[in-house]
């Protein structure tokens, strides 16, 4: 059996300067609000919305960052997509030294995107400042 990585598009997000609460009971969390971010594809495009998109990021003490995102895209015609990520990157270096891996979730209602219920994505990024650049694809 073969997978097949079918391009979704570019997810970029510009991150505002996070919350830090150290030595919580996980580690060291991290809330990331994203001040403003798009999904730009041939199959899904749009603007995320709203106050609620953001990561709740954990780092261990080894330097495993785990991220778990949420957010709301409105597409370019209108529809609601709620997108939920968890993932990992190595920050023991440093943030933005290691690419970002994430495997996206999609929920909606509307006819035109219900498609995206039964895709299981992954995405591969870069933070570079607040600059974060994702590349996604779903998993065939």
């Amino acid at each position: 059996m073969t997978i097949e990585l079918v391009p979704l598009g570019t997810m970029t997000a510009v991150l505002r300067k996070p919350f830090v609460l150290p030595k919580t009971p996980v580690g060291d969390r991290l809330v990331y609000e994203v001040e403003s971010g798009d999904i730009a594809g041939e199959r899904l495009r749009g603007k995320m919305k709203g106050t609620s998109t953001a990561d709740w990021l954990v780092i261990g003490p080894d330097g495993t960052a785990t991220l778990d995102v949420r957010s709301v895209l409105q597409t370019d015609d209108g529809a609601l997509i709620f997108i939920h990520y968890s993932g990992r990157t190595d920050v023991s270096k440093g943030p933005g030294t290691s690419p970002l891996y994430a495997a996206p979730l999609f929920e909606t209602g509307d006819d035109r995107y219900r498609w995206l219920n039964k895709v299981q994505a992954i995405a591969k990024g870069r933070l570079d400042g607040a600059m974060l650049v994702y590349e996604l694809f779903e998993v065939r």
